[in-house]
C-alpha cells in the first residue's frame, strides 16, 4: 500500500513539473514570436498583444488545471479506496 502512495506522489510531481516546463516553454516561444511580429508590423501591435495575453491565459489555465488534478490525487486519491477493498 505504501508503494502505491509513493507512486501517486511521483505521478503528481511529474504532472506538475512537466506541466510547468511545457507552459514556460510555450509562453517563451509565444513571447518571442510576438516581439518578432510586432517589430515587422508595428501597426498590428495592439491586436497581437490582445491575442498574446489571451493565449497566455489559456496556457496558464491548462497548467493550473493539471496542478489541481495532481494535488487532488495526492491528497484525496479516489483509487486508493479501490485498492484497499482488494
Amino acid at each position: 500500500m505504501e508503494q502505491v502512495i509513493s507512486f501517486v506522489a511521483l505521478a503528481a510531481g511529474l504532472i506538475i513539473g512537466l506541466g510547468a516546463i511545457g507552459a514556460c516553454i510555450g509562453i517563451g516561444i509565444m513571447g518571442s514570436k510576438y516581439l518578432e511580429s510586432a517589430a515587422r508590423q508595428p501597426e498590428l501591435m495592439n491586436e497581437l498583444q490582445t491575442k498574446m495575453f489571451l493565449l497566455a491565459g489559456l496556457i496558464d489555465a491548462a497548467f493550473i488545471i493539471g496542478t489541481g488534478i495532481a494535488l487532488w490525487f495526492a491528497t484525496a486519491n479516489p483509487f486508493l479506496g479501490q485498492l484497499a477493498a482488494r
